[in-house]
């Protein structure tokens, strides 16, 4: 065998020897693991080092804070274990117990050297860990032990906003004794307050607006997007109770800084494009949604508010201008719809292309996109039966040159064309071509605004109408 073969298997011996006498003193790690504190002591006994950890970093005191094992972490810190160790992670004894939430445990390693300000990679500090597990008792320990209140991990998230998004009252309370900042917002515009609405946490919110947050303050991304407020935020999540709060505490039900208000909001927070639609999101309490709008009505809320930026396009409905009572019309919202009347709301006021409720219902309005129709044939007959009732204006034709009838062409409602015709719609109005140059018939056949859908239903139910005229 040559000189070099020697030293090579000399070396492969030397490493295996090495590997093995890791693995042999990871025993003490692998008992921990187990959470077998007996043997553990029986191997410390030994002589095996409580130092080695195991091939991800994890150590014996790693697996005692993971077990929540106080009394083995006080046997393993004794014997002179590391407090300060990560694993191959970044991972901390600390942030285990901090993440478990056993102030024991936490207590004893701050108390053996382990540094209150600890963090992840990310920049997760175990305060903050401890703020979104909820331990109030934790979290005082770790302030005690000076852990900086205002720490942002990398993403620019702080303690208190963990806290106000879980809605862990006392955690929220003992940061803001602490001194938590509570006003500089991340760069999409959340700070806690708005963290705590989002998610419905009405006791968080009181207690922010009792800091001295302001409760009409609204969203101010640095990078564009809404600037919505709490108010409006709490709506689009379905939470009513939340919102009645909002109310009481002073926000402006018709504030329109997201480019419209809490009333237009609820239009599609009821009957989304998509979605389940009512009932609202779950965290919304017992109030529902119809009698929210009652109490709005009485804070102040302006039935007849025109939504100011909306949108618009080819052979669509522009909601600019458009009120609630218009925008829960083109839902085909009739619960809603109800409410908004006997609220006394203007049902004849059209958006800004002169497009009635009533067109509205009917479907006027493409969906370019290929999405449904927030209300199905049903309801929009339903809505257009309650317009009807209401007096609304059968032949009525928007800036568009759109009709009824050109509505229900667009959602293939051929049971709607049938209404229609029947309560008197007048061909010499609807069978003209709007301002694309569709008739309804044409666009029955296909000609709509982004795909070709002949419906051969609406199609027999349109021609139907147009004898029935002749006769």
């Amino acid at each position: 065998m040559t000189a070099l073969r020697l030293t090579i298997f000399s070396l492969a011996g030397v490493c295996l020897c090495s590997v093995s006498a890791v693995a042999c003193e990871a025993q003490v790690a692998d008992a921990a693991e187990r959470n077998d504190s007996a043997r553990v002591g029986e191997l410390l006994q030994q002589g095996l080092s409580v130092h080695v950890a195991q091939a991800d970093g994890m150590t014996a005191l790693h697996w005692a804070a993971y077990h929540e094992n106080a009394a083995l972490a006080a046997q393993l810190t004794k014997a002179g274990a590391d407090v300060k160790s990560v694993n191959r992670y970044g991972v901390s004894s600390l942030s285990l117990a901090c993440l478990n939430g056993d102030v024991e445990l936490v207590r004893l390693l701050l108390k053996t050297g382990s540094d209150a300000n600890t963090s992840l990679p990310g920049g997760e500090t175990v305060l903050m860990t401890a703020a979104r597990t909820g331990r109030v008792d934790v979290v005082d320990e770790l302030l005690a032990r000076k852990a900086e209140v205002n720490t942002r991990e990398h993403k620019g998230q702080t303690a208190l906003m963990w806290a106000a998004a879980e809605g862990h009252v006392e955690v929220v309370d003992a940061l803001l004794k602490a001194g938590a900042e509570f006003r500089k917002p991340l760069p999409s515009g959340f700070t806690p307050l708005l963290f705590a609405v989002r998610q419905g946490h009405s006791k968080v919110v009181a207690r922010l607006l009792e800091a001295g947050e302001e409760v009409n303050e609204p969203m101010r991304p640095s990078r564009g997007g809404k600037s919505i407020t709490p108010l409006v935020l709490a709506v689009e999540n379905g939470h009513f109770e939340l919102a009645v709060e909002l109310l009481k505490a002073g926000a402006d039900p018709n504030d329109q800084s997201a480019g419209y208000a809490a009333l237009h909001a609820l239009t599609w927070v009821r009957k989304p494009i998509r979605g389940d639609g009512d009932p609202p999101p779950a965290g919304s309490g017992d109030l529902s949604s119809l009698d929210f709008v009652r109490f709005m009505v009485r804070q102040g809320a302006d039935l007849n508010i025109r939504l100011k930026k909306g949108e618009s396009g080819r052979g669509r409905f522009t909601t600019t201008g458009s009120t609630p009572f218009l925008l829960a019309a083109r839902a085909c919202d009739v619960p809603l719809m109800q409410v908004l009347a006997e609220l006394k709301a203007d049902i004849t006021l059209a958006n800004a292309d002169n497009s009635s409720p009533l067109l509205a219902a009917t479907g006027v309005g493409a969906l370019g996109d290929g999405d449904e129709a927030a209300g199905t044939e049903e309801e929009a007959i339903e809505a257009v039966k309650l317009l009807l009732d209401l007096g609304a204006d059968l032949n009525s034709v928007d800036n568009n040159g759109e009709t009824a009838m050109h509505g229900a062409a667009y959602q293939s409602r051929h049971r709607l064309v049938e209404l229609l015709s029947q309560r008197g719609a007048d061909p010499a109005v609807w069978n003209r071509k709007n301002k694309w140059n569709w008739t309804p018939l044409m666009i029955a056949d296909g000609h709509r605004p982004g795909n070709f859908r002949p419906d051969p239903n609406t199609i027999d139910a349109i021609k139907l109408a147009m004898k029935a005229a002749d006769r």
